[in-house]
């Protein structure tokens, strides 16, 4: 029996009592548990970094988990965040806990202070079906290169984001961002960069029927 859960949730925020709180649902298959007191979970490519952002200004993170089948529980797993990127030592053996994936920008690595649980009663029963397959097919058909460019792209810092008060540091190496206007320029790269590549894929298709974009 599987008693992974199929999808958690991970919260974190800034020192600011301005700053937005971050929560993200993670799909079940990206988590590990290192040991009683260790989390680490795989951090793909995608349009928002808010998590690398606001464990690097303070550290602080949660996990919850949900029981959508059989007995209602809700669990959460409080800690202390840490981003292991490429250069990280970890980072070789940490990719060998899942498997071949495209597009790793980093794992977040939890160190457990606090583990607490609560009844669930109000959490409704849910059917799991699949996986969504949509990121990893997207990050396996762009390819390592081009997610890198990408990666490189949406994170460099804007003029907005170099006079913003509410700027945060991102990934190594990569300046600062996370204005208020930094996740939507970023969303609008990824979402630019994935028509790009539909175009060229319907171009290909067309072949000598000389298709155009209109």
């Amino acid at each position: 029996m599987d008693c992974r859960p199929k999808v958690f949730f991970v919260a974190t925020g800034p020192l600011s009592g301005d700053g937005h709180i971050n929560c993200s649902p993670k799909d079940g298959y990206s988590i590990r548990v290192l040991d009683r007191k260790t989390l680490v979970y795989l951090d793909l490519i995608g349009s928002g970094v808010e998590t690398i952002a606001h464990v690097r200004e303070n550290g602080r993170i949660i996990v919850m988990m949900c029981a959508f089948e059989g007995a209602p529980k809700i669990m959460r797993f409080h800690g202390r965040g840490e981003v292991i990127e490429k250069d990280n030592s970890q980072f070789e053996h940490l990719k060998t806990l899942f498997g071949s994936e495209v597009g790793i920008r980093s794992f977040i690595l939890i160190h457990l202070d606090r583990i607490s649980d609560s009844c669930g009663f109000g959490v409704p029963v849910l059917e799991f079906k699949d996986y969504r397959k949509h990121l990893r097919a997207y990050n396996e058909r762009i390819g390592e290169e081009k997610l890198a460019d990408y990666l490189q792209c949406c994170l460099r810092v804007d003029d907005e984001d170099r006079a913003s008060e509410t700027a945060m540091p991102g990934p190594r190496g990569l300046g600062r961002q996370m204005s208020l206007q930094g996740p939507v320029a970023r969303n609008r790269r990824y979402q630019n960069l994935a028509s790009s590549e539909k175009l060229k894929a319907r171009k290909s298709a067309s072949g000598t029927r000389g298709y155009s974009n209109r």
